[in-house]
């Protein structure tokens, strides 16, 4: 029915909103990509030429056929944006991090709820196949009691890049921010809210002047989650590293989705988000005539489920994964995160 046709605007036309957004939005059925604003040039109309290319937020917000809006802007825009797209009675999805501090955060949150309208945050590696197979591993119980869970984000880049903001002084900038909400939200999503945490946020490059590493420890009763990123690593460590009481799970490797759509893949093409073999997760058990071991086939990813989701919630049809109340608390860990790196001490929750 036309009525279930939700009309997008995207604020935003860099590398969050033509390679991590718009693909996915124009790749689910029922949303329907209206408007971009992109300040300057019209690569997103070459590429949407279907798509109205506007220069500001007012002329966007001007359509008031557009329900949804997505703010895939720089970080230290996302709460001034989120507030003013809210009070203009939209929907809103914003990229993540939700905001540089947890009270932006609860402040978003109870706008929201005050105003009846939808806010979630694009946490898109939720749809990693391979953070999908380690939610079914744990699940099935296969590692037993769990004692270590590791979660590493890693890159090799030694020059920092002048005047990207990511790497430039400022709010939500440094590889913390940047990489941190995909793994403090996946460590939320499988295991809740720690009970302390404990963190060494640093920079290890030679001329980089915010934080290009981190090591985050979420203290739970009886095991650790550490997540952990660089910008130095030539050769990445595992993405998950699994202990537990009957035995271990190593995953390398990333989640193909990002480099396809960084390649200009169509989101939906067949084989899209399927891991090779050669990539499969190892699991080792230990047995009474030594250790076993078995690959676990990755399953397969897709961005699309989160926009999917967005879509069924706004209907009415399916109750939000995201929820700006849950996006909060990755933003809570993260501030905490930072003030026990300055302050060199465990901070209780």
């Amino acid at each position: 029915m036309a009525n279930d046709i939700i009309s997008v605007g995207l604020i935003g036309y860099g590398i969050a909103g033509s390679v991590f957004h718009a693909p996915i939005i124009h790749a689910v059925p029922g949303l329907n990509l209206t408007c971009i604003v992109q300040r300057t040039g019209d690569s997103a109309l070459k590429r949407y030429p279907d798509v109205r290319l506007v220069r500001t937020v007012d002329a966007m917000l001007a359509d008031k056929n557009i329900r949804l809006v997505v703010v895939a802007t720089p970080n230290d825009s996302h709460y001034e944006l989120t507030k003013r797209c809210l009070l203009a009675g939209r929907d809103v999805v914003v990229d993540k991090p939700f905001t540089n501090t947890f009270r932006e955060a609860q402040d978003l949150d109870r706008m929201a709820r005050d105003a009846g309208r939808l806010l979630s945050v694009y946490q898109d590696r939720r749809y990693d196949g391979d953070f999908r197979t380690v939610q079914k591993l744990i699940g099935s119980g296969a590692l037993g009691r769990l004692a270590l869970f590791e979660s590493h984000y890693d890159r090799y880049r030694l020059a920092r890049r002048p005047g990207q903001w990511r790497e430039s002084p400022g709010p939500g900038a440094g590889v913390m921010f940047d990489l941190g909400p995909h793994l403090v939200d996946q460590a939320l999503v499988l295991f809740g809210m720690p009970e302390a945490i404990s963190a060494d946020v640093r920079i290890e490059r030679e001329d980089a002047v915010v934080d290009d590493a981190f090591d985050i420890v979420l203290h739970y009763p009886k095991f650790r989650a550490a997540l952990r990123g660089t910008m130095i690593a030539y050769v990445p460590r595992p993405r998950f590293v699994l202990n537990g009481t009957l035995g271990t799970f190593v995953k390398h490797g990333m989640d193909p989705q990002e480099n396809a759509l960084k390649a200009g893949a169509d989101a939906g093409t067949p084989g899209w988000g399927e891991e090779p073999e050669s990539c499969w997760g190892t699991l080792t058990l230990a047995t009474e005539n030594g250790p076993v071991r078995r690959q676990v086939p990755t399953d397969t990813g897709d961005y699309r489920l989160f926009y999917a989701n967005v879509r069924d919630a706004i209907l009415g049809k399916a109750p939000l994964d995201v929820t700006a109340e849950h996006a909060a608390r990755v933003i809570q860990v993260l501030e905490l995160a930072r003030a026990s790196s300055i302050e060199r001490r465990w901070f209780a929750l």
